[in-house]
């Protein structure tokens, strides 16, 4: 039986997502090159907190447009974590598993977008 969805903190992959997000501080932590960093950071918080303002919102149709813009800083993130292992920012084991990461929220928020437009 499924646990029913109260509030946005009930979703499994806004829960997910503020991991991720944790764990891309937790890696930049000691990172000097401060533009990329901030980007990255801004990225990782942009995807919790679009999965929270979307389900605040009043209809499905926003809800829905907020899954996808936490989708697309999906995305953004998981392109700058391929920076950040190429010009050796992340230890490339540890950039990777936040690569996997970021790819199975997208399919998170994919599966939850399909299940909204059906609704």
């Amino acid at each position: 039986m499924k646990k029913e969805v109260k509030r946005f903190e009930d979703l499994q992959v806004w829960k997910d997502s503020m991991n991720l997000t944790v764990s891309v501080y937790e890696n930049l932590k000691l990172c000097k090159d401060y533009g990329l960093k901030d980007q990255m950071q801004r990225a990782a918080v942009s995807i919790p907190s679009n999965i929270a303002e979307g389900f605040e919102r009043q209809t499905n149709k926003e809800f829905i447009q907020f899954l996808y813009i936490a989708k697309g800083s999906c995305a953004e993130l998981r392109t700058q974590l391929y920076l950040s292992i190429k010009i050796n920012y992340i230890i490339k084991e540890d950039g990777m598993g936040l690569i996997e990461k970021t790819e199975f929220i997208s399919k998170m928020l994919h599966k939850l977008i399909m299940y909204r437009k059906n609704e």
